[in-house]
């Protein structure tokens, strides 16, 4: 079991030693640690590996100059100048938030980026303001649109995350696919297979290998098959990636250049980078915040109260479960699959610097 600030000391020093400033391997660390603390270890400490990687191969900036390249009172357009997508994350939600405190609502669109962890960590960082947040990011092309198996969408997550009054803030934190890239990382990396519904062979036929993206298949999105609405899926797909590229000029659908560097960076690309983008809605600028969160409780209260299948002993509320997590994980420590661990011990001897296994 690992402590989280030993994590998060680790990471930091581990960007550092590549060439980051402290404040930005912080901010990486932050996320990668975040999402292990809330159960997403599909996009925690694994990550290291990958973005060490995409370092290597010259596809990040560690010194970028993240700036504010077109605005408006409620808007911006951040360029990232290729940086870890922490980074522009981290800032570019803060920048959403001071907007939405001037003008009720701020939005920003940015470009130039690359993977940034988890969505909800930016959504949540609302929530002490009183604001509703919200978080979109394209994502690697790996995901096949509905009847095909041309890898245009990326898993394309959306997180949105909502103040309570005397209730645990909603956090609605999901990939538009079945299932995160990462957490296919994590099945290899165990040596299982994941269900069928989650990704497909290079001819379209369903398959059960999750090292199949390797072999020219792809993912498939909500739904797994139209069937079972993997339509419907696309369309929410789509929309993250139009909101992430389009406002910004960033990068769309098979253009956007992959978060592992064992994928080229495609050709001919229309944008620049990977693109987020963020929102923050300030709650008393529709009505009082108290009574907002009032409704708020009475909402999460009503569902929570929802009767329960068979079988089953309670009826979640959105955040409910990585909320429990991180409450556990805080006190108890986290657990690395032992491959991640190993690869993090590896890192470390490279650049000249110590992980402790548990």
């Amino acid at each position: 079991m690992y402590d989280q600030k030993y994590l998060l000391e680790f990471t930091t020093d581990v960007f550092m030693r590549i060439g980051c400033s402290r404040e930005d391997a912080a901010a990486v660390a932050a996320v990668l640690v975040a999402a292990e603390l809330r159960n997403h270890s599909s996009h925690g400490m694994i990550r290291v590996r990958e973005y060490y990687e995409l370092w290597k191969n010259g596809r990040v900036n560690v010194t970028p100059d993240v700036r504010v390249v077109h605005e408006t009172p409620s808007t911006a357009v951040v360029d990232g100048d290729r940086c870890f997508g922490m980074v522009a994350g981290a800032r570019s939600m803060r920048l959403a938030i001071e907007k939405a405190a001037a003008t009720g609502t701020g939005w920003v669109a940015v470009r130039n980026s690359n993977h940034f962890g988890i969505a909800g960590y930016y959504a949540m960082m609302a929530l002490e303001h009183d604001m509703v947040g919200m978080a979109v990011t394209n994502a690697n092309p790996l995901v096949v649109p509905t009847l095909s198996v041309s890898r245009f969408l990326g898993t394309n997550p959306l997180a949105v995350a909502v103040p309570a009054m005397e209730e645990p803030p909603f956090v609605a934190d999901f990939a538009t696919t079945p299932i995160a890239r990462g957490k296919l990382a994590v099945s290899e990396k165990k040596g299982e297979k994941v269900p069928f519904g989650y990704v497909q062979d290079a001819e379209g036929n369903p398959s059960d290998d999750p090292g199949i993206l390797r072999n020219g298949g792809g993912m498939v999105t909500l739904g797994g098959d139209r069937l079972h609405g993997s339509h419907k899926g696309y369309c929410m797909t789509a929309v993250v990636d139009i909101f992430s590229s389009l406002f910004s000029g960033a990068n769309f659908g098979p253009f956007v250049p992959p978060s592992v560097a064992y994928l080229p960076v495609p050709e001919n690309q229309p944008g620049l980078g990977t693109g987020h983008f963020f929102g923050a809605m300030r709650i008393d600028a529709f009505r009082p915040a108290d009574e907002f969160k009032a409704s708020m409780d009475h909402w999460i209260r009503t569902f929570r109260n929802a009767q329960p299948a068979k079988g089953e002993e309670r009826v979640y509320i959105p955040g409910d479960p990585e909320r429990e997590a991180e409450e556990k994980f805080r006190n108890e420590g986290i657990t690395l699959v032992p491959a991640v661990a190993q690869d993090l011990k590896g890192i470390a001897a490279e650049l000249g610097i110590e992980f402790i296994s548990d």
